[in-house]
Protein backbone atom coordinates (compact mmCIF):
# COMPACT_ATOMS: atom_id res chain seq x y z
CA UNK A 1 0.00 0.00 0.00
CA UNK A 2 1.85 3.18 -1.52
CA UNK A 3 1.05 6.86 0.21
CA UNK A 4 0.59 8.15 -2.83
CA UNK A 5 0.77 11.70 -2.02
CA UNK A 6 3.96 11.50 0.50
CA UNK A 7 6.70 10.44 -1.78
CA UNK A 8 9.02 10.70 1.34
CA UNK A 9 8.32 8.09 3.32
CA UNK A 10 11.87 7.66 4.03
CA UNK A 11 11.64 9.19 7.43
CA UNK A 12 7.78 7.46 8.47
CA UNK A 13 7.65 4.35 10.39
CA UNK A 14 7.21 1.46 8.95
CA UNK A 15 2.96 0.55 7.85
CA UNK A 16 0.76 -1.79 8.92
CA UNK A 17 2.83 -5.13 7.74
CA UNK A 18 0.79 -6.64 4.86
CA UNK A 19 -1.13 -4.75 2.15
CA UNK A 20 -4.55 -6.02 1.02
CA UNK A 21 -3.85 -6.68 -2.93
CA UNK A 22 -0.59 -5.22 -4.32
CA UNK A 23 0.61 -5.31 -7.80
CA UNK A 24 -0.51 -7.73 -10.27
CA UNK A 25 -2.49 -9.89 -8.11
CA UNK A 26 -2.52 -12.82 -11.33
CA UNK A 27 0.89 -12.68 -11.98
CA UNK A 28 0.20 -13.04 -15.51
CA UNK A 29 -0.96 -16.12 -15.36
CA UNK A 30 -4.59 -15.69 -15.19
CA UNK A 31 -5.95 -18.07 -12.52
CA UNK A 32 -6.78 -17.61 -9.29
CA UNK A 33 -7.70 -13.84 -8.57
CA UNK A 34 -8.57 -12.49 -11.75
CA UNK A 35 -11.15 -9.48 -11.83
CA UNK A 36 -9.95 -8.81 -8.25
CA UNK A 37 -9.09 -5.24 -7.47
CA UNK A 38 -5.80 -3.52 -6.70
CA UNK A 39 -5.85 -1.16 -4.00
CA UNK A 40 -2.09 0.49 -5.33
CA UNK A 41 -3.77 3.76 -6.60
CA UNK A 42 -6.68 4.66 -4.11
CA UNK A 43 -5.71 7.09 -1.06
CA UNK A 44 -7.86 7.79 1.75
CA UNK A 45 -8.25 11.36 2.72
CA UNK A 46 -9.87 12.72 5.67
CA UNK A 47 -11.99 16.13 5.59
CA UNK A 48 -12.15 17.84 8.81
CA UNK A 49 -14.57 20.91 8.04
CA UNK A 50 -14.52 22.15 11.72
CA UNK A 51 -10.61 22.22 12.08
CA UNK A 52 -10.49 23.64 8.56
CA UNK A 53 -8.07 20.46 7.19
CA UNK A 54 -7.58 17.59 4.79
CA UNK A 55 -4.83 15.18 5.13
CA UNK A 56 -3.66 11.77 4.11
CA UNK A 57 -4.50 8.87 6.69
CA UNK A 58 -3.40 5.75 5.18
CA UNK A 59 -4.83 3.89 8.17
CA UNK A 60 -7.95 4.39 6.76
CA UNK A 61 -7.79 1.96 4.78
CA UNK A 62 -8.65 -0.53 7.45
CA UNK A 63 -10.84 1.48 9.18
CA UNK A 64 -7.56 2.75 11.28
CA UNK A 65 -7.81 6.08 10.74
CA UNK A 66 -6.97 8.46 13.66
CA UNK A 67 -10.36 9.96 13.87
CA UNK A 68 -11.46 6.08 13.89
CA UNK A 69 -9.55 4.86 16.00
CA UNK A 70 -10.98 3.91 19.55
CA UNK A 71 -14.20 4.69 18.34
CA UNK A 72 -17.32 1.91 18.43
CA UNK A 73 -19.45 2.63 15.21
CA UNK A 74 -23.12 2.17 14.45
CA UNK A 75 -25.13 2.15 11.21
CA UNK A 76 -27.45 4.25 13.68
CA UNK A 77 -27.18 8.00 13.81
CA UNK A 78 -28.82 8.50 16.75
CA UNK A 79 -26.40 6.45 18.61
CA UNK A 80 -24.06 9.85 18.28
CA UNK A 81 -24.59 11.83 21.23
CA UNK A 82 -22.39 15.27 19.90
CA UNK A 83 -21.49 14.34 16.94
CA UNK A 84 -18.55 15.69 14.76
CA UNK A 85 -18.50 15.48 11.06
CA UNK A 86 -15.41 13.90 9.01
CA UNK A 87 -15.45 12.97 5.82
CA UNK A 88 -13.86 10.06 4.44
CA UNK A 89 -12.41 10.53 0.85
CA UNK A 90 -11.30 8.20 -1.09
CA UNK A 91 -8.94 9.53 -3.77
CA UNK A 92 -7.62 7.07 -6.85
CA UNK A 93 -4.74 8.79 -9.09
CA UNK A 94 -4.95 7.36 -12.80
CA UNK A 95 -2.07 7.93 -15.68
CA UNK A 96 -2.71 9.41 -19.22
CA UNK A 97 -0.31 10.26 -22.06
CA UNK A 98 0.31 13.88 -20.56
CA UNK A 99 0.88 12.26 -16.92
CA UNK A 100 -0.86 11.31 -13.97
CA UNK A 101 -4.50 12.61 -12.91
CA UNK A 102 -7.36 12.58 -10.51
CA UNK A 103 -9.20 9.44 -11.79
CA UNK A 104 -11.68 9.10 -8.99
CA UNK A 105 -13.11 10.71 -6.13
CA UNK A 106 -15.52 9.65 -3.79
CA UNK A 107 -16.85 10.76 -0.16
CA UNK A 108 -18.25 8.84 2.67
CA UNK A 109 -19.57 10.62 6.16
CA UNK A 110 -18.58 9.54 9.27
CA UNK A 111 -20.11 11.67 12.73
CA UNK A 112 -17.38 10.75 15.89
CA UNK A 113 -18.26 11.80 19.14
CA UNK A 114 -14.51 11.39 20.66
CA UNK A 115 -15.65 11.47 24.15
CA UNK A 116 -18.12 9.18 24.50
CA UNK A 117 -16.09 7.37 22.10
CA UNK A 118 -19.29 6.56 19.86
CA UNK A 119 -19.87 7.20 16.32
CA UNK A 120 -21.81 6.72 12.68
CA UNK A 121 -20.69 5.96 9.47
CA UNK A 122 -22.28 2.94 6.89
CA UNK A 123 -19.69 0.94 6.00
CA UNK A 124 -21.54 -0.22 2.76
CA UNK A 125 -21.80 3.05 1.90
CA UNK A 126 -17.80 3.06 2.55
CA UNK A 127 -16.87 -0.01 0.52
CA UNK A 128 -19.40 0.78 -2.00
CA UNK A 129 -17.82 4.26 -2.69
CA UNK A 130 -14.12 3.06 -3.01
CA UNK A 131 -15.20 1.07 -5.76
CA UNK A 132 -16.83 4.07 -7.79
CA UNK A 133 -13.66 5.52 -6.85
CA UNK A 134 -11.84 3.00 -8.10
CA UNK A 135 -14.03 2.63 -11.51
CA UNK A 136 -13.47 6.28 -12.04
CA UNK A 137 -16.32 8.27 -10.71
CA UNK A 138 -16.86 11.54 -8.74
CA UNK A 139 -19.06 11.61 -5.54
CA UNK A 140 -19.11 14.53 -3.81
CA UNK A 141 -22.71 15.78 -4.15
CA UNK A 142 -23.22 14.87 0.09
CA UNK A 143 -20.48 17.05 1.22
CA UNK A 144 -20.76 20.52 2.34
CA UNK A 145 -19.50 23.41 0.38
CA UNK A 146 -16.67 24.12 2.75
CA UNK A 147 -16.31 20.41 2.89
CA UNK A 148 -15.98 20.43 -0.85
CA UNK A 149 -13.78 23.49 -1.03
CA UNK A 150 -11.23 21.65 1.60
CA UNK A 151 -10.84 18.42 -0.26
CA UNK A 152 -10.22 20.86 -3.73
CA UNK A 153 -7.36 22.72 -2.22
CA UNK A 154 -5.58 20.08 -0.99
CA UNK A 155 -6.08 18.32 -4.37
CA UNK A 156 -4.59 21.10 -6.11
CA UNK A 157 -2.01 22.35 -3.40
CA UNK A 158 -0.64 18.01 -3.45
CA UNK A 159 0.02 18.39 -7.30
CA UNK A 160 -1.19 21.44 -9.19
CA UNK A 161 -0.27 19.49 -12.11
CA UNK A 162 -2.17 15.84 -11.69
CA UNK A 163 -5.15 18.80 -10.45
CA UNK A 164 -5.33 20.51 -14.18
CA UNK A 165 -5.00 17.07 -16.00
CA UNK A 166 -8.20 15.97 -13.66
CA UNK A 167 -11.91 16.14 -14.97
CA UNK A 168 -13.93 19.03 -15.22
CA UNK A 169 -16.19 17.43 -12.65
CA UNK A 170 -12.88 17.30 -10.17
CA UNK A 171 -12.02 20.75 -11.09
CA UNK A 172 -15.33 22.18 -9.72
CA UNK A 173 -13.99 21.38 -6.41
CA UNK A 174 -12.58 24.37 -5.88
CA UNK A 175 -14.96 26.66 -8.07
Amino acid sequence: MKDLFNSDNNNKKKGMGFTIISGDSTSGHGGFGVGALSLDHVTPVIVDPEDNTAYVDMGAMHARSDVEKRIKFTPNREDTPNPRLYWLVWVTINRNAEGPYYYGVTACEMQIDKEARRGYKSLPEHVNRMDKSIKGHVIVDDMDEKSRKLLGNFLKSHSEEMFNRSSDEVKKLVD
